[in-house]
């Protein structure tokens, strides 16, 4: 019975979804689509920006954490803050002041990886949205595979709908209702997620104070009396959660996952002007610590929860969360609240991915700003399409493999392909050089395979693990190898 109310769940949101495309996809243009006609209201991105980051995957794993790490991830999202405005003051004012710089044929309007090739050549403009690319198609449809097998597995298994069919209906339905006019809808649905998570998450936590008979003071104090309530790390240099790696890996972090990745800054760059963006990122990257603080409170509860229901909870982190919520131990608001949750939080990672990756394709690699109107749209659908029967197929082979440590290992892979994507920003923004521009493809394809052979030998003979500081030291190997093949630039003043 319970799949019976998760199907219905999932028909009537994607039917409010179909509602908010249909009113903002009155115009449905290219200058709709990839920039929102730059008509999006700051506050209105900033929410919905908040959905996008907290995908799936993070709506489960986080609770879990508290198990294996306690809270030191808060350590990192200390970081993220501090990235934020990173990303408000050093790359927005570059983003806005290119974007009004462009002019192509019939529509004024660049990616962000266009800036490196202004700055450093076409190969290097290339190569920065390949990885883009690479990185993003690959971390986007394994979110979505992950949420699809959760479905599958509380959902559609009981009802003898296979998972082909299963992935493939989702995807469709992503794909209808951001064909139109992409990045204004999804700045609309965003935000319409981002409440439903938010609402979810809200639910979730007073329904377990109720079962544990916890008011507010009490919630504070059992968190803080708590074994996982742990939050800083400053012991152990060889530890992944020590303070100095998890601070500065979020900041760094948040610069690539967010400052660099086209699917974000689009959002940002749909705002009415640069001011409007800062303010977006400022209040965005503020409000993104309380929510994660509250899902990792929520682990804890869940932890003391199991042993007082007398259930024995599921060994993986990822799977805490689902075993209570969809099965029905929480009560079945909390099932119905879960299910629009998981699918908020992976729909609002998903659709915009796709309409980010979409842009990038038509921009970055075919260049269609400089093909008339008509055609460029044309263009745009098919690419739209195409990449939406990519996302099928790579969820699908993720199925076929069915290893978990594949999945981990896919994680891995494209957290290494923003680490180029890192050292080529900040080589072009914080140096005056020129490169070599036909051999940087070489550099930055090197750097993940060097990265990688270091980090086995470091483990290896000197037993120290690499956290998420991978990201700095491969975005450093990218630099030394992009010095190596720098030039002074000229000076023709």
């Amino acid at each position: 019975m319970n799949s019976i109310y998760i199907l219905l769940t999932i028909v009537i949101y994607f039917g409010i979804l179909f509602l908010v495309a249909k009113f903002t996809g009155k115009r449905s243009d290219n200058d709709a689509f990839f920039r929102g006609n730059r008509q999006s209201p700051w506050y209105v991105v900033s929410f919905g920006m908040i959905g996008a980051s907290l995908s799936g995957v993070t709506f489960v794993s986080v609770p879990g954490m508290v198990r294996r790490i306690d809270m030191t991830y808060m350590q990192t999202c200390l970081g993220f803050i501090v990235g934020y405005f990173v990303v408000a003051f050093v790359l927005l004012p570059v983003y806005y002041r290119l974007n009004l710089t462009t002019i192509y044929t019939y529509l004024n309007l660049t990616s962000i990886y266009s800036y490196l090739g202004t700055r450093l050549g076409k190969c290097t403009y290339k190569t920065g949205a390949s990885f883009f690319l690479f990185s993003k198609i690959l971390g986007a449809a394994v979110r979505l595979y992950l949420v699809c097998m959760i479905l599958q597995t509380f959902v559609f298994d009981t009802l003898h709908i296979p998972f082909a069919m299963t992935v493939t209906g989702i995807v469709i339905l992503i794909w209808l209702y951001t064909r139109k006019s992409g990045i204004r809808t999804i700045v609309w649905t965003d935000s319409l997620q981002t409440f439903c998570l938010l609402a979810t998450l809200v639910m979730i936590l007073i329904q377990v104070c109720g079962i544990l008979h916890l008011d507010f003071s009490g919630l504070v104090q059992t968190i803080k009396e708590s074994e996982h309530s742990r939050i800083f790390v400053f012991d152990d240099w060889h530890s992944k959660q020590h303070f100095i790696k998890q601070f500065f890996s979020g900041i760094f972090i948040t610069i690539v996952m967010t400052g660099l990745d086209q699917d974000m800054m689009q959002k940002n760059l749909s705002c009415k002007n640069l001011k409007e963006a800062q303010k977006n990122m400022y209040w965005y990257g503020v409000s993104f610590m309380p929510v994660n603080f509250l899902f990792l409170c929520l682990g804890i509860l869940l932890l003391l929860l199991g042993p007082q229901m007398g259930l024995s909870i599921p060994e993986g982190g990822d799977d805490i969360l689902p075993f209570f919520a969809a099965n029905g131990y929480l009560g079945f608001p909390v099932l119905v609240c879960f299910t629009i949750g998981i699918i908020a939080a992976a729909f609002s990672s998903a659709d915009s991915a796709l309409t980010a990756l979409t842009t990038s394709f038509c921009v970055d690699i075919l260049d269609n700003s400089k093909l008339p109107k008509e055609q460029a749209e044309r263009q745009r659908k098919k690419v739209h399409f195409y990449i939406s029967v990519v996302f099928i197929l790579c969820i699908l082979i993720f199925r076929l493999l069915n290893n978990k440590s594949v999945i981990d290992a896919l994680y891995v892979m494209a957290s290494y392909t923003y680490g180029p994507l890192l050292g080529l920003f900040i080589f072009g923004l914080f140096t005056k050089w020129q490169v070599r521009d036909h051999l940087v493809p070489y550099i930055a394809i090197a750097s993940p395979f060097i990265c990688y052979l270091i980090q086995h030998l470091t483990s290896r003979f000197f037993g120290y693990q690499f956290g998420y500081e991978l990201l700095m030291f491969n975005g450093l190997l990218t630099i030394i190898g992009l010095y190596c093949i720098s030039f002074k630039k000229k000076d023709h003043g």
